[in-house]
């Protein structure tokens, strides 16, 4: 397979002062449709650095970045942001919703930015996702009447609903405790597996890791040696770990 995200040889460096930072160094990835993968590693290791070359938030200094068939550094800002809206959703460990809005307007915001859809379209893929990820009766509340693992499903759903092929999460469960955390791993697994949605999210918790098909270890900016991911076989809670 040709890869829905490939990185080749891929550089980020960052200007502090009279130094530079190298924030990834050399990374070679490809990640296939449908993959459930998490890039794991320590603080300032280089996974946030990482899904943002991915996310088209940010550009690489060296090396080209592949996101859905387009190299992103041959890109115009419009287009950029284009692929984005079309291509890419976002799960923030911050939730990142707009608390003057109520659920269903929280969702339905993309699809406003993104245009194209009859208000009759934008309400049937709000109320599909609003379903999808349980909420349907807190439809018309506001972000700051639900708790931490409900604002987090309206952050799915508010990045499923433009239907993107690439869905990218950082720390997706780092404001949750253990039991919502893993509620809201199996929810987007079980989207995953639906949807043949690729799923891409960042973390350093080890119980997360192990609910992922493939896990791709980062530190100082570099990938692991030896294969640079784990995978997990068929049974997701047996099995032992192989390098891919």
């Amino acid at each position: 397979m040709s890869g829905i995200v490939r990185l080749m040889d891929v550089v980020k460096d960052y200007p502090l002062g009279k130094v530079t930072v190298h924030a990834l160094r050399k990374v070679n990835l490809t990640i296939d449709k449908g993959e459930f993968t998490v890039i794991a590693g320590p603080s300032g290791s280089g996974k946030t650095t990482l899904l943002n070359l991915i996310g088209c938030i940010d550009v690489a200094t060296a090396g080209e970045v592949l996101v859905d068939g387009k190299s992103t550094g041959k890109l115009t800002d419009k287009q950029l942001t284009s692929l984005r809206l079309n291509s890419i959703g976002f799960i923030f460990q911050s939730f990142n919703l707009i608390n003057v809005l109520d659920i269903r307007q929280n969702v339905e915001f993309p699809l406003l930015l993104q245009g194209g859809l009859s208000k009759a379209e934008r309400q049937a893929r709000v109320d599909d996702v609003v379903d999808k990820v349980g909420l349907r009766q807190f439809a018309s509340q506001r972000p700051n009447e639900l708790s931490g693992g409900q604002r987090q499903r309206v952050a799915i759903a508010r990045a499923l609903v433009t239907r993107p092929a690439i869905v990218l999460a950082d720390e997706p469960t780092a404001n949750l405790d253990s039991t919502t955390g893993t509620q809201i791993i199996d929810l987007m697994k079980e989207i995953n597996h639906q949807d043949h949605t690729t799923f891409i999210f960042s973390t350093h918790d080890e119980k997360v890791m192990k609910r992922a098909d493939r896990v791709v270890r980062i530190l100082d900016g570099m990938l692991e040696a030896a294969g640079l991911s784990e995978s997990r076989g068929p049974s997701e809670s047996g099995g032992e770990q192989v390098h891919a």
